[in-house]
């Protein structure tokens, strides 16, 4: 079992093994907010396209809670990085009120490595050594619950796009502690994790104005039919107008 999850998943366990942090691990729990920056020799562009990859996550164009989450492996031999699972928001569909994007995607990668027909077939104990190598990138700040859930997992990195302050603005409820907060008291935890917020920002913000507001746009593939209170996909809303 152990064998092929080294040749399965080598490139995430070198990342453990020789990945060397220049700072001191405590130093690693305060964000990185400055987005334009090569953090830990990722470029932006590549920030970029896995944030949009968190967009696409989303069960429907144009959900009501449009909170996805994507989690990569980086530590590959691909430069782009390795998408290994997903998640949205689920709360409406299934009832249970934990299933944000990112518990939803941690829950999917879980059963996606550890699934015995599945492409990489490990045991718990590997499972959770592979997540201190991945990235988890989020459309939205985390709420304290799924920011915890992210340090416990230990994940090498967690990228999120628009802030918790732009979603209260916009309509949100929100328990207003910051991801930044919960990284500054987790640095008792045995992995480092970096955390870079603001990631195409300007486009993730989109998805969480038109809620709340009938005059802010629709995110792209969606849009408002006359008189309507919500943004729908633009195939409902053509089926829509030929009523």
């Amino acid at each position: 079992m152990l064998a092929r999850f080294y040749l399965l998943l080598a490139p995430i366990f070198a990342g453990v093994l020789c990945h060397e942090h220049p700072l001191s691990r405590r130093d690693h729990q305060f964000p990185m907010l400055d987005p334009t920056l090569s953090i830990n020799g990722i470029p932006y562009a590549t920030r970029a396209y896995w944030m949009r990859q968190a967009n696409l996550a989303l069960n429907a164009p144009c959900p009501f809670a449009a909170f996805g989450s994507i989690i990569v492996n980086h530590t590959g031999s691909n430069g782009l990085g390795q998408l290994i699972c997903m998640g949205a928001n689920s709360n409406r569909q299934t009832g249970n009120p934990t299933l944000h994007g990112e518990m939803a995607a941690i829950n999917n990668c879980t059963s996606i490595l550890t699934d015995p027909k599945g492409p990489y077939k490990l045991s718990p104990a590997a499972a959770l050594a592979a997540f201190p190598s991945l990235t988890l990138y989020t459309n939205a700040e985390s709420c304290p619950m799924c920011a915890s859930a992210i340090r416990w997992a230990g994940f090498r990195e967690y990228v999120y796009g628009t802030s918790i302050d732009t979603l209260i603005a916009r309509g949100w409820g929100q328990i207003r502690v910051a991801s930044a907060d919960v990284f500054r008291q987790s640095y008792d935890l045995p992995y480092p994790s970096r955390l870079i917020g603001g990631v195409l920002a300007n486009e993730t913000d989109t998805y969480f104005g038109w809620q709340f507001d009938p005059a802010a746009p629709c995110p792209a593939g969606c849009g408002r039919a006359q008189g309507a209170a919500g943004c729908v996909a633009v195939q409902t809303l053509d089926e829509i107008m030929r009523k």
